[in-house]
């Protein structure tokens, strides 16, 4: 046996092997939502006709009853009627699709002017391949701080930026997908999502203890010991499991991998030329410029970008959500300014080109997101989701299990939960109003139920079709590599998705056993006044 078959038998064999397989020989995606769809009409026929139920745990009727969640047919006349009418908003209202857009825009001209190939090729021409790893991992785990742009932004980058160390851009992919989706709850700040999760929690813990305010800092202490242990987990399934297992790319003349895209990724060895180096020194400022804008937003006259009205918590919520519009005008300014100094932007009309370009390689996503948004659109009105939630929240209250188990399973049921209701916020709502009260009733404060159900809620984002961006994901993944399949994408998540799930499980049990505290003043344990 030659050591080519030997190497092919290494990437192809064993469980991951068979997972890509089997997936690869799947419909396409486009079609698999179609059947999803199918499926879930069918459901939700039997469902309705059995009468299936739950009861809100947060909303109550005019008699003080709560509201009863009743599954309902997706074939009844007021569902198809919905489906028919409301179709160009169901698509056009997708999350995700104006977030990826707008940013594309942008950074079609960053891409195609030469400046992300240029500036990456820059970037690592002194760094050692080896820290490119956990450099891509932790700077997926900070953009959470930037929202949804973490995934438009970060994940296609760290494709070119290992491209341009003559790494597999797959591997480049995996590893920041990890850290954005993966290591969503992770972070060295508190920032939107704690402030989100936190004033759910506040809500529910009042029905226990009207006088209990929400700390936003509340879990600033574990998402820092998240990040710290996610990021060699990241870095060792990067380095030792999935980039080994990963087909060799097609390299071109110069050494430098090549890409379907129109991006310029260079062979870092070779350095950059002159007017490239001039190019880099133009963009870097009107990057700068593009950032002083956004501080003058943030404390000029009428502060734009903060809510001076708003609680603390949310008083950057405008900030975090003009981040979106903030990459689009720092990749379209930076690439222009390098473009006209390196001569690949000469006029107005070039622009344009790149930004259609971009548009062009967004096509496939934007079928794809057609078929995704009716899923979850028709999946939300027949109320299963919501049912499904509130029966499995009630199974673990009456449970009688140690704190430590009862934490893990919490963790656990927020994983499987995850594979089917994709929105971190949505599913504390329904789960909050139980778990929390019930934990502090058994001495577990509302500050460890919430970091326990963060845990849970991101280790599954980056295995389930059903997460908004994971289409986009693998059409990033396809731009390097058209054969690279849902299998593939899935085979390739997977064991980052059981190691950190593990190690959330570990880090959690650890520190209920220990009683750490998860912030400044935001003990494991809780007391009734």
């Amino acid at each position: 046996m030659t050591t080519d078959s030997i190497t092919d038998n290494n990437r192809t064999g064993g469980i991951l092997g068979w997972i890509e397989r089997g997936g690869n020989r799947l419909p396409d995606p486009v079609v698999i939502f179609l059947y999803c769809i199918l499926a879930v009409i069918a459901i939700s026929v039997i469902a309705a006709a059995m009468g299936t139920f739950a009861l809100h745990p947060t909303q109550v009727d005019a008699a003080g009853n709560a509201v009863v969640i009743q599954a309902e047919s997706l074939l009844s006349a007021n569902n198809i009627r919905r489906l028919l009418v409301e179709m160009p908003v169901t698509f056009t209202s997708f999350h995700p699709l104006g977030y990826v857009l707008i940013v594309m825009l942008g950074a079609g001209v960053a891409e195609r002017s030469g400046l992300l190939g240029s500036a990456m090729s820059a970037a690592v021409s002194n760094v050692p391949k080896l820290l490119l790893t956990p450099a891509v991992a932790l700077v997926g785990m900070l953009g959470n701080l930037a929202a949804d742009a973490a995934y438009v932004v970060l994940i296609p980058l760290a494709g070119v930026i290992f491209a341009a160390a003559g790494r597999h851009p797959i591997a480049g992919i995996a590893a920041a997908f990890a850290g954005v989706s993966g290591g969503f709850s992770a972070n060295l700040l508190p920032g939107q999502l704690d402030a989100l999760l936190f004033g759910i929690t506040e809500a529910a813990a009042e029905t226990i203890l009207p006088t209990w305010d929400a700390n936003i800092a509340g879990n600033a202490f574990f998402i820092v010991a998240m990040t710290l242990v996610f990021l060699p987990v990241i870095w060792y399934i990067t380095d030792r499991v999935i980039e080994p297992r990963l087909v060799p790319l097609a390299q071109s003349s110069d050494g430098s991998v090549e890409s379907s895209s129109a991006g310029i990724i260079k062979d870092p060895d070779t350095g950059i030329s002159d007017t490239e180096r001039a190019g880099l020194k133009r963009a870097g400022w009107a990057i700068l410029g593009v950032v002083a804008l956004w501080v003058f937003l943030c404390i000029g006259p009428g502060t734009p970008l903060i809510d001076e009205s708003a609680p603390p918590e949310a008083r950057l919520n405008p900030l975090f959500q003009s981040l979106v519009a903030g990459f689009f005008v720092i990749f379209l300014a930076a690439g222009w300014a390098y473009g006209a100094a390196a001569g690949t932007v000469k006029n107005h009309r070039d622009l344009i080109a790149m930004m259609q370009g971009a548009m062009s390689d967004m096509a496939y996503y934007l079928v794809l997101s057609f078929a995704a948004a009716h899923f979850v659109a028709m999946f939300n009105w027949s109320n299963l989701g919501l049912i499904f939630a509130i029966h499995g929240a009630a199974v673990l209250e009456s449970s009688n299990m140690p704190d430590t188990l009862l934490m893990a399973s919490i963790i656990l049921f927020g994983a499987v939960l995850n594979l089917f209701i994709g929105s971190a916020s949505a599913k504390w709502a329904l789960l909050a109003p139980v778990l929390v009260p019930m934990l502090m009733l058994v001495g577990i404060s509302p500050e460890m139920s919430t970091a326990a159900y963060r845990v849970g809620d991101s280790a599954t984002n980056i295995i389930t079709p059903l997460m908004p961006y994971f289409p986009l994901v693998l059409v990033f993944a396809q731009r390097w590599q058209k054969e690279f399949g849902l299998g593939s994408l899935v085979a390739t998540m997977l064991p980052y998705s059981v190691f950190l799930l593990l190690a959330g499980l570990a880090l959690t049990i650890l520190w209920v056993s220990l009683g750490l505290p998860l912030g400044p003043a935001a003990p494991v344990s809780f007391t009734m006044p």
